[in-house]
């Protein structure tokens, strides 16, 4: 039995990805959940009370994995600044993955303070992880620095959604460019 409601678990998150990726959070619905994976929507109820609750256990599963990438990597790299490029970059990549859609739909929903806190803390590792190549490059402070440079890495994820969305942004590749260029020198060159 637990099995089976791990394995109906697993598929209604799979739905919600896909749903999220194809529709965003419009997309993401109980009655659209319950169809793609053709279970009744008052049984969908029984493992999620909100769309909130689907987003965050999204979340809890997929976070993990993206760190997991991030940090792979970094430590294939040889110099700090090829770690903090590789950070960046990651996380572009990252972000133009299909699973980056249950991160950005957070914004959009009300989520209650403690599972704002348990998301602010995965993330929180994704900082972790440049903090060292951070001190290595001589900043002295490191942790603060690595928050400021998350701000421009989601920064540039903004501007390739606008572009994704047919804005009049610039191209990934660009955008990608920019970022490194920016936390690795600062507004003083490009």
């Amino acid at each position: 039995m637990a099995e089976h409601r791990q394995m109906q678990r697993a598929a209604l998150l799979d739905a919600a990805r896909s749903l999220l990726t194809e529709g965003g959070m419009e997309a993401l619905t109980f009655p659209a959940l319950a169809a793609r994976t053709g279970l009744a929507r008052s049984s969908v109820y029984e493992y999620f009370r909100s769309r909130a609750a689907v987003v965050e256990a999204l979340c809890e599963v997929d976070f993990p994995l993206w760190a997991a990438e991030i940090e792979a990597g970094m430590a294939s790299r040889d110099t700090a600044a090829e770690r903090i490029e590789a950070y960046v970059r990651s996380q572009l990549a990252l972000a133009a993955d299909p699973r980056h859609r249950a991160v950005a739909a957070i914004s959009a929903l009300e989520l209650d303070d403690a599972a704002r806190e348990r998301i602010r803390a995965a993330h929180g590792t994704l900082v972790g992880l440049v903090v060292q190549a951070l001190g290595d490059l001589g900043h002295e402070q490191p942790r603060l620095a690595a928050a400021l440079l998350q701000g421009i890495v989601e920064a540039a994820v903004r501007q390739a959604e606008q572009r994704a969305a047919g804005g009049r942004a610039e191209s990934p590749e660009v955008i990608a460019d920019a970022a490194v260029a920016l936390a690795l020198h600062g507004l003083g060159r490009s």
